[in-house]
């Protein structure tokens, strides 16, 4: 279920705002043809960031692919429709050895990009090891890490967390998709990650920050659009 946590009303990007401060919206989506997770933040600067509406798309009664695709489209165009968002961040499916689940998973993540392209928002995509990494230090943290970095960047009380770790999931890929535009560093590419957590500490889980060693490491993909 759906969880909504503050309103839209007030408006972005006034004049008086510093360029440090421009206030994004920011959608996440972690596709998926059994549960989509999504995730909507809104950010102010680099540490300013607010929880708006987070939840999970249950797709695993309907046994229409096509028809599962219409629902994703109709769900992000939804939230698309609610809050505005400036960017949409989408995880880039995971490259095993299914085929035929890769498929079903690139259509998914396809038709929520249409979605955004639609309204002309700007959409960007991250490798999961990515989506990890920006939000706990770690290209290699379980689900329950990347939840619970969440749940502490974003204040979330325990009481609101969702069952669904897909939702979480979602908001991570906003964050990630956040930290990317905030940060100088990553933007350029100078310095890499140990910089970038040198400089921001507190992005850093103990459970789950020790360095991987250099076999284990991702290796940067060919495909432009994604940001390994």
């Amino acid at each position: 279920m759906a969880k909504k946590v503050h309103d839209m009303s007030h408006p972005r990007n006034s004049a008086s705002a510093s360029s440090s401060e421009v206030e994004r919206i920011i959608l996440g989506i972690d596709p998926g043809t059994t549960i989509m997770g999504y995730g909507v933040i809104r950010a102010r600067g680099k540490n300013d960031v607010e929880l708006l509406e987070m939840g999970a798309l249950h797709l695993a009664k309907i046994k229409d692919h096509a028809l599962k695709l219409k629902k994703i489209y109709d769900r992000v165009k939804g939230l698309i429709e609610s809050h505005a968002p400036d960017e949409l961040a989408v995880e880039a499916p995971f490259f095993g050895q299914n085929v035929q689940s890769m498929l079903k998973l690139g259509r998914a993540q396809g038709v929520a990009l249409a979605a955004a392209l639609a309204y002309d928002i700007p959409v960007a995509e991250y490798a999961p090891r990515r989506v990890k990494q920006a939000v706990t230090g770690s290209g290699s943290a379980s689900k329950e890490q990347v939840a619970g970095m969440v749940q502490r960047t974003l204040n979330i009380p325990a009481g609101d967390m969702p069952k669904e770790l897909d939702a979480t999931d979602g908001l991570a890929v906003a964050l990630c998709h956040h930290f990317q535009l905030a940060t100088p560093k990553m933007q350029r590419g100078a310095g890499g990650w140990k910089a970038f957590l040198a400089d921001n500490p507190d992005r850093i889980s103990t459970s789950a920050s020790r360095p991987l060693p250099k076999e284990k490491r991702a290796t940067p993909s060919s495909r432009p659009p994604t940001v390994e």
